[in-house]
């Protein structure tokens, strides 16, 4: 019992983690933001969900306040407020799963749901300044404008995910066990 408090406690090694996974994460987006909607965050988040656990739980809420700091803090943002956290919630209820082809269509999925996700803050502010009809009318239609972009998300992810899944899974194995 004493050593599970231990092993709850945040240690410097937490913290660098916390700055490396933040740091990766961040990095590749950028690299790949000429891309629409190609990106490796979705990846990211899984596996780091998968081999470190809790501690997405900072690492998430700071690549979201990095992502903020960089782009302003517009309704995109809000929407990675939940977003983010729910893959990671995702990916850390299904840890036991190695299945490549299980985590491809989860990112699939993610991918193509994701601007439905985002459709909720311009569902809200639409009721807000036209009603309930209004605000439903202004989400659903901001979220089938952007459909062609979910399914290229949705092919980006699978692909991402079924081509680095286990090379990745393999060497941070290796790393862990260092």
């Amino acid at each position: 019992m004493e050593k599970n408090k231990k092993s709850r406690k945040i240690t410097v090694r937490d913290i660098a983690l916390t700055g490396v996974m933040t740091a990766v994460i961040v990095v590749c987006k950028e690299i790949l933001s000429f891309l629409p909607n190609i990106e490796l965050v979705s990846f990211w988040i899984i596996m780091f969900t998968l081999f470190f656990g809790w501690r997405i739980l900072f690492v998430v809420p700071v690549f979201v306040l990095i992502e903020g700091c960089l782009y302003g803090m517009g309704p995109w943002w809000i929407m990675y407020l939940y977003a983010w956290p729910l893959l990671a919630l995702l990916a850390f209820l299904n840890r036991k799963q190695e299945s490549v082809w299980f985590w491809s269509i989860l990112s699939a999925f993610f991918g193509l749901f994701f601007g439905f996700l985002c459709a909720l803050p311009y569902a809200i502010v639409g009721t807000i300044d036209n009603g309930i009809r209004g605000g439903l009318y202004a989400g659903f239609t901001w979220w089938v404008a952007g459909i062609r972009f979910d399914i290229v998300h949705c092919i980006g992810n699978f692909v991402v995910m079924l081509v680095l899944y286990r090379p990745v899974w393999n060497a941070m194995r290796r790393i862990s066990q260092k």
